[in-house]
Formats: structure tokens, C-alpha cells, sequence
């Protein structure tokens, strides 16, 4: 058995690679360290009767066994070679594949070739431009740029979105029986009432403090909640985002490791879930038994439904993968638990839950609403219990995803929660009020992306597959397209918001999200033998080369674009102007080369331009006793010698705490990857470095010298100390907002 490591063949990485003359021809060469890997697999293959090809059972895969058939074919001495699919690794489903091999499929090999060389001829020749107009290093691509413009499109959204106000109205009531309860305004007269001012608010109060509450009607009703269907790629990296903080690059990780299996006892090596690159939401026959039967075993009859749960799969999922499963019930997470990593454990039984709970009954839910009349106006309370839990007794979805279902819902907000009672009381009772509460709010624009998400709208919209959402997401963060803020949301830099603009602006298919989506339905229907590869790209080249040349010579020239203002620069008396960098905008004077002078700038409101003040720390050069001012740069501010170009010596911002290890300062940092960490100045000295913040203050418990800043999903900003087994803990105070007063009777 020999392993191949991944592609063994690709286009040229310094070359377009692609005969535009002769039907899109790829020329194909061997991946640097990859000739050994061939040698040894043909070598191998001239002393066999047979060559079974493995690879993943998708286009990708299909691709690797399609070149190593083709050296294979090369060797003076050549036997058959057959393809062999499996969806999950384990002995059994590994014999059977073998029993039963097939031959290469071609027109999957197509799809995947058509797919490169889309996306060779629009990142090759896209690219330079923004090389020759922006900078060196930038890159187009065609469904990365489409991302990247979601993530503009929605930023634009937030800065257009102007806030309203509106009031919500709640009582506190109370009847003939306990406990006490709240209700909120609904309806005036019948119909649907909104308040959009604290006056309006008031208003309300004064007149329904003169009415009479009347519990007008009870409505009961049973609820039922379906479980989720087992997780295809892009749900697994959007729940394990959402409960476990795993980005989509991790999980996908983590899941091949789980796929390709671990070591259970003996030495056997087991692959603990099927194939995780997968659209479809089918489950094998085998499977659903095994899974009925440890349901009935360990939860009874009652969760069990008499037949299996079968999920739709969205119409252009390939239905010949399985859902992402375990693929044995036998795996307990209990079992495998002590032979896997933490993290490895934790999306285990994250998808271990959710196929379980996918074959249980659905949950019921009775839901009490009481409409309680007050003169014209209505208003609702609601409350609901679990009747019978079924499938949420194992698994239910992040609390985040629930939130999104409710967004749009005219009655979420009346909704009780699970376990929220409301007294038994009869239709007709009067009640009595003790309390009126109106609250402010404003509505709010729509939320940043989360990697999550935006791996949902990118399904959702038809871009990309299973297999390139994790790529997509880390290319455009690589190419500081997309940062992420503080609560880990992306939002475009500077510089992706120009690029977008320009893509969209000369590119037009290739930015527009339908075309995009339009393209991945044709590469499908190359795989089904619907259309033919060449014809594909045909085509899309057809307009996408005129758009190219058009683009060549129309393209905004940000690179040598000046843009004059009124200053004047203080060292030669020429003007400045506003160019782009490597870090975005900056002034710059006009008489470059022989004046170097630059500076940074801001806009006020009128679009002004201010230059920005260096500010001054205090500290002096080292090196020549100018003054330090700071400057902000690639991996964010730092000191600088205020003699530059002169004196070129700089200095990183102490936060006012000294290394632990060497005592030297403690400053803030940016990764290649754009997190901010902190390490010692001392570096390469000292190697002393943490993610969170450190704070310059001892452990009341330990003795630490310091403390850190650790910031919690569920618990905002906490401080701890960073020693282990010290349990030091304390919550970081908020600010305080200014309250609404209520108006009481």
C-alpha cells in the first residue's frame, strides 16, 4: 500500500499553464517532492496483478487518481487499474470497495479540471492587474472575490443603516392563582401597534391605568419541534463554530483526522465518521438500523419513531455521499474518548449527538398564550413547558442558530422560553396590574459575518462547495481582505474594500453572486455528463477575455494615483498629496523622491483632510536623542525615531508591565494572521509571548506578578491569573449605561 499525500500533478505555478489556442489544454507538471512519491507507486505497481486507486470519493480525489492512473500507464510493465469509493474507513467497508471496484470516472475528473482552470484563468490573469494598478501580492479569484464582496456588500449595509426608535410596553400581572406574570403590548382596536416614542409610551400608561385588565382568551396548543438532519460540511462548521469556537479550518482538520481514523484498542486503526466533504443528508440503510436499535436500547420505544427520519438534500447535493456520521455505534464518545485529543473528542460527540438525534422522535411543547384585553388595547403573555423532550434529551442546536430562525418572526418576542409557566387561571378573570414598564430600543443594522455565517451564505447562494469553504475563508483573511473584530466578526480592511470596488466595478460577472452560482450548477452538470468541459470554458471566456483587456487599460491606477489636498508639507513647503500604501492611505509630499516626508491622516466630518499630529511618548532615540513619536505599521503601533528617514530606529509600545521571565516590557503585537498577542521586548532574547492580556497586578491567591484579560463567549471579559491550578477568577466591571425610568402608577 503506498500513499500519494495529496495531488501529485497541477499546473505550473509560475506559468498560466492553459493552451488558449487549443481547447483550454492544462499542461500539467509534477509538484515539487512529488516525483519521488511517483516513482515508488509506479515501482510498486509493475510488481502487482492489480492497482487499487483510494483517494477521497470526491472531484479532488478523482483528480489524484486520474494522474497517478497516467503514470502509472507510463511503466514498461502496466496492469489494470480500478477506482475504489468508500465513505467511510473502516475494514469492512474497505473489503467491500475492493470486492467491487470501478472503473475511473471521467466525467468527474472533467468537472474538476474545468474547475482549476476557472479558476487558473481568473486568478492568473486577474491578479497582475491589481499588481500593476494597487500592489504586488494582491489576488483576484473567482469565488474568493465574491466572498470577499458579501462581506463589503453587508459592511456597506452597517454604515448606511440609519437606527429608529421604538418602545416596547410591559405589565406585570397578576390573578387568582400564583405566580405573578408579565405581559407585553400587541394590538390597539384589533390590529398591530407599534410605539415609536417615549411619548407614545406614556401616553398608553395614562389610558390603560384607567381600564380594567381582563384575561380575554387562553389558547393551548401542542408544539412540535423536529430534530435537525444529520450535519453535511457546511452545518458542521457553523455548529462547531457556534459551540465550540472551532473555525472552519479546524473543523475540517479535525474531521479528516476522525475520518481517517485513530488507533482503538489493540492497535486496530478505525475511522471514526464517514466522508466530511459532503452536501447530501443521506444516511446508508445499515446505518439508520445500527442507529434505531442503540436508540431503543438506550432511550427506550417512546423516542424511537416507527419509521426512519429521511432529510431532503438541496438539489444540487451529490447524493452519492452519505451525511457526516459515525460510523459505528459501537464508537460511544465514552469508548473513543481516552483515544483522542481534546478538541478531536469534542466535534466527535458534537456529531455523534446530531446523527443520534436525527433518527428520535420530535420534541412536544404545550404552549399557553394569554390574550388579555385593557380598553382598545391588547396585550400577550406566553409561556410554554416540554411535554415530552424526545430528540432534544441528546442534542439541540447552538443557541445562536435559534436566534437567527427567530429573527423576522413577528412573534419571537412573545414567545415564552422552555419551562417558563403561566398560573392556571379562567377565561374572564379580571387581573390586577402592579406595574407598567415601557423600554426603549432602536432597531439594529445587520449583524458582521461570523466565519459561520458566512459559510451559511455562501451555501446558501450556490458559491463554492463542501470541499472549498475552509480555503475561501482563510484566503481572504491571508490576503488582508477581512479582518475579524473583537468579537470575531469579519469585516473588510481598507484594502478589500478597494480591490472589491474595482473587481466590481471592471469584472462584473465574475463579482456578481448569481453568475458565480450559475457557473458551479455547470461544473455540476460536467460531472453528470451534461455538458462538456471544454464548452464551459468556452463559454465563460468568451466575455471574460474582453473584460480582461478592457480592464487592463480601464482599471483605476490607485498605485500611481496622487490626490491633492490644501496642506503643505512643513520640511520643503511642497503640497501634499494623499497616496496608497502597503497600509492603506497616508500623505505623502509631492516632491518625492527628494522630499520623503509622510504622514498619517484623518477625515472629519465633512471630509476634510486633517493630518494627524505625531504623538509624542516622552522617550528619546537611542540612537541619535530625536524624539520617539509613534506610528502604526503591519503588525500595528509602534515607536519610531522622529528623525526618519535620517535615523531609522524603532521600538515597541510597552504596556506597562515587565516579562515575567526576564523583566524586560511587555508589548501588544500583531501575528501574520492578524491576532494580536503580547510578547516581551526582549525577543529574540526571551521568548516570552500570551494571547491574553496581561495586567499589571499580583494574584491575591497565588502570588502571581501578573494577572490577564480572558475574554468568554458566554461571560464577556473576566480577569484570571494565568498560573495553572490557580483558580483565580473575577468578571471585568461593565460600563454602566444610562437606565429608561419606568413609569409607575
Amino acid at each position: 500500500m503506498k500513499a500519494s499525500i495529496g495531488h501529485v500533478k497541477d499546473l505550473p505555478p509560475k506559468s498560466l499553464g492553459v493552451d488558449l489556442k487549443n481547447n483550454f489544454k492544462p499542461e500539467y507538471e509534477i509538484i515539487k517532492g512529488k516525483k519521488k512519491v511517483i516513482d515508488e507507486i509506479r515501482k510498486a505497481s509493475e510488481k502487482a496483478e492489480k492497482v487499487f486507486l483510494a483517494p477521497d470519493p470526491d472531484r479532488e480525489g478523482e483528480a489524484i487518481a486520474w494522474h497517478l492512473a497516467e503514470e502509472i500507464k507510463r511503466s514498461k510493465k502496466s496492469p489494470p487499474v480500478f477506482r475504489v469509493l468508500f465513505n467511510e474507513i473502516t475494514k469492512n467497508t474497505v473489503k467491500q470497495a475492493i470486492a467491487s471496484p470501478a472503473p475511473l470516472n471521467k466525467n468527474m475528473y472533467e468537472a474538476q479540471q474545468a474547475r482549476r482552470i476557472l479558476d487558473r484563468l481568473v486568478g492568473y490573469q486577474i491578479s497582475p492587474i491589481l499588481w500593476d494598478k494597487v500592489r504586488r501580492g494582491l489576488s483576484a479569484g473567482r469565488v474568493q472575490s465574491v466572498a470577499t464582496r458579501l462581506v463589503c456588500d453587508r459592511e456597506k449595509e452597517i454604515l448606511e443603516f440609519k437606527a429608529e426608535e421604538y418602545w416596547n410596553l410591559e405589565v406585570k400581572l397578576e390573578g387568582s392563582l400564583p405566580p405573578p406574570f408579565a405581559a407585553r403590548l400587541h394590538k390597539k382596536n384589533g390590529k398591530k401597534f407599534a410605539l415609536h416614542n417615549q411619548g407614545e409610551a406614556n401616553g398608553v400608561v395614562a389610558e390603560i391605568k384607567q381600564k380594567l385588565f381582563v384575561l380575554q382568551t387562553i389558547e393551548k396548543k401542542e408544539q412540535k419541534r423536529n430534530p435537525s438532519p444529520p450535519f453535511i460540511t457546511s452545518k458542521l462548521q457553523q455548529e462547531a463554530s457556534q459551540k465550540l469556537g472551532f473555525s472552519p479550518k479546524k473543523t475540517m482538520m479535525l474531521a479528516q483526522q476522525l475520518y481517517e481514523g485513530v488507533e482503538v484498542g489493540g492497535g486496530e486503526l478505525a475511522g471514526l465518521i464517514t466522508y466530511m466533504r459532503t452536501d447530501s443528508t443521506r444516511i446508508a440503510s445499515s446505518a439508520l438500523d445500527e442507529v434505531r436499535q442503540y436508540i431503543n436500547d438506550t432511550y427506550g420505544r417512546d423516542y424511537l419513531p416507527d419509521q426512519p427520519n429521511f432529510y431532503k438534500s438541496r438539489k444540487e447535493a451529490q447524493e452519492a455521499h452519505e451525511a457526516i456520521r459515525p460510523t459505528s455505534m459501537a464508537y460511544t464518545p465514552d469508548v473513543v474518548k481516552k483515544y483522542l485529543k481534546k478538541d478531536e473528542c469534542r466535534l466527535y460527540e458534537l456529531i455523534w449527538k446530531r446523527f443520534v438525534a436525527s433518527q428520535m422522535r420530535p420534541a412536544l411543547l404545550d404552549r399557553t398564550t394569554f390574550i388579555i384585553k385593557a380598553g382598545a388595547y391588547e396585550f400577550r403573555a406566553t409561556g410554554s413547558i416540554i411535554k415530552f423532550p424526545g430528540f432534544i434529551s441528546v442534542y439541540m442546536e447552538a443557541e445562536e442558530e435559534e436566534a437567527k430562525k427567530n429573527q423576522g418572526d413577528e412573534e419571537a418576542e412573545e414567545k415564552g422560553g422552555e419551562g417558563t409557566l403561566l398560573p392556571e387561571l379562567k377565561e374572564g378573570e379580571r387581573l390586577k396590574c402592579h406595574d407598567y414598564l415601557p423600554s426603549q430600543h432602536f432597531s439594529q443594522p445587520p449583524p458582521r459575518f461570523t466565519e459561520a455565517s458566512l459559510v451559511k451564505e455562501l451555501e446558501e447562494k450556490g458559491i463554492g462547495r463542501p470541499s472549498t469553504y475552509a480555503s475561501i475563508l482563510g484566503v481572504i483573511q491571508d490576503k488582508k481582505y477581512c479582518e475579524k473584530d473583537e468579537g470575531k466578526r469579519l469585516h473588510p480592511t481598507q484594502l478589500g474594500t478597494m480591490v472589491n470596488d474595482l473587481l466590481v466595478k471592471n469584472f462584473t460577472d465574475i463579482m456578481d453572486v448569481q453568475f458565480t452560482a450559475r457557473m458551479e450548477e455547470e461544473l455540476d452538470e460536467v460531472e453528470e455528463g451534461k455538458m462538456g468541459w471544454v464548452d464551459t470554458l468556452k463559454d465563460f471566456y468568451g466575455t471574460f477575455s474582453k473584460t480582461l483587456s478592457h480592464a487592463k487599460v480601464h482599471m483605476k491606477d490607485i498605485k500611481r494615483q496622487e490626490i491633492l489636498t490644501d496642506l503643505k508639507c512643513e520640511k520643503c513647503g511642497s503640497t501634499m498629496v494623499i497616496k496608497f500604501g502597503r497600509h492603506g492611505e497616508f500623505l505623502a509630499c509631492q516632491s518625492y523622491p527628494d522630499c520623503k516626508n509622510t504622514k498619517e491622516f484623518r477625515k472629519d466630518e465633512s471630509g476634510k483632510i486633517i493630518a494627524e499630529v505625531p504623538e509624542e511618548t516622552g522617550e528619546v532615540c537611542e540612537k541619535c536623542g530625536s524624539k520617539m513619536i509613534v506610528k502604526r505599521g503591519r503588525f500595528g503601533p509602534f515607536l519610531a525615531c522622529s528623525a526618519y528617514p535620517k535615523c531609522k530606529s524603532t521600538k515597541a509600545i510597552s504596556l506597562g508591565i515587565n516579562c515575567p521571565q526576564c523583566g524586560k516590557p511587555l508589548s501588544a503585537r500583531r501575528s501574520r494572521r492578524g491576532k494580536i498577542f503580547y510578547g516581551c521586548t526582549g525577543y529574540p532574547t526571551c521568548t516570552f509571548a500570551a494571547w491574553d492580556k496581561p495586567i499589571n497586578e499580583k494574584c491575591p491567591e497565588c502570588g502571581s506578578a501578573y494577572l490577564v484579560e480572558k475574554y468568554s463567549k458566554t461571560k464577556g471579559v473576566e480577569i484570571r491569573c494565568p498560573e495553572k491550578g490557580c483558580g483565580y477568577r473575577r468578571e471585568l466591571p461593565a460600563p454602566q449605561a444610562p437606565s429608561v425610568e419606568s413609569v409607575s402608577p
